[in-house]
């Protein structure tokens, strides 16, 4: 019988073993402004992936899968698609482990995070109208030139460095009650699910998509994959337009529920993180905050996590959450 899950817990020790040498572990905090801010009585614990080299959770992501690539593939290259994130991961990744790395971005892609890629001194290709166009390109130039493909999903590499997060967080608030995480692929939510069943098969954890691009959310009500025209959100690193096959499955099987959050909703739970813990997050970063506020009375009185994954915010947008704008 096939399984749902695309990694072991086995897996995702390795990964860890590999991360170790380069990748400090991330803060685990509770503020007091946020907790009255959420209300109900929940105890919020914020896990500050933005503290990471690339100020993203998808440092481990990247590291986890150039370091588990032999010294040939590293050399011959890799290539990824991206709205920023992932291809800084990746970047920063190969970089620091002597790989070439290829990084395609969609057009208008946020200038900041394009700057910071080439300064990890990748070719960054610029071209089509999202991230799924990009995968598309990414995937071409993998057949045209031989080089590896980095998905930032369907990886299990990929998967079991997001995965590290969550292994953290357990060990060191075992007792946790739930963990509330914004889904773009799938990588970090599937890799909480492997944890949580490894460790506390009892743990809830809930999974949050932006509501201009839901398509994950709904093929996981709907119980199938389904597609959507488009992804048109602020919050970038949600901003898919499709289910993944190797995260899919696993959202299907363990996730003990799915919320959406609106533009203004996710905007003002990037406002609070600033306000009460003093961090910037991004769109994606805030994301989980968001639907923790649509959980409230499911999660009353608990002591709940949630990932503060990234803060790589252009200005402009920046300028417009802070104004109200969005």
């Amino acid at each position: 019988m096939s399984t749902p899950w695309p990694i072991t817990f086995q897996d995702v020790l390795a990964a860890r073993r590999r991360l170790a040498p380069h990748l400090p572990k991330t803060p685990l905090r509770s503020y007091p402004p946020l907790d009255e801010a959420v209300g109900s009585g929940i105890r919020v614990l914020v896990k500050h992936e933005n503290h990471n080299p690339t100020n993203s959770f998808k440092a481990r992501n990247g590291l986890s899968l150039v370091s588990s690539l032999s010294e040939e593939t590293r050399r011959r290259g890799l290539v990824a698609a991206t709205r920023g994130n992932h291809g800084l991961g990746v970047a920063w990744a190969g970089s620091l482990l002597g790989a070439r790395v290829t990084i395609c971005v969609p057009s208008g892609n946020n200038p900041e995070k394009n700057e910071a890629m080439r300064g990890f001194g990748v070719e960054l290709i610029e071209g089509g109208r999202d991230y799924d166009d990009v995968v598309r390109a990414a995937d071409a130039l993998r057949a045209e030139r031989g080089l590896h493909l980095a998905h930032s999903t369907n990886d299990p590499a990929v998967i079991a460095g997001a995965a590290t997060l969550t292994l953290e967080i357990l060990e060191e608030t075992p007792r946790i009650d739930a963990l509330v995480i914004g889904v773009g692929g799938g990588s970090q939510a599937v890799g909480a699910l492997v944890v949580a069943r490894e460790l506390r098969p009892d743990l809830k954890v809930y999974g949050v998509q932006a509501e201009r691009a839901s398509a994950i959310h709904d093929s996981w009500h709907q119980g199938h994959p389904v597609s959507r025209d488009s992804a048109d959100t602020f919050a970038d690193g949600l901003a898919t337009r499709n289910a993944y096959e190797m995260t899919f499955p696993a959202l299907r099987a363990g996730l003990a529920g799915f919320v959406t959050a609106s533009e203004a909703e996710i905007a003002a739970a990037l406002r609070l993180y600033l306000r009460a813990t003093h961090n910037l997050a991004e769109g994606a970063g805030a994301a989980g905050l968001a639907g923790l506020f649509r959980l409230r009375e499911t999660l009353a009185g608990k002591t709940v996590g949630v990932v503060l994954s990234g803060s790589n915010i252009d200005s402009v947008t920046l300028r417009r959450v802070l104004s109200g704008e969005l």
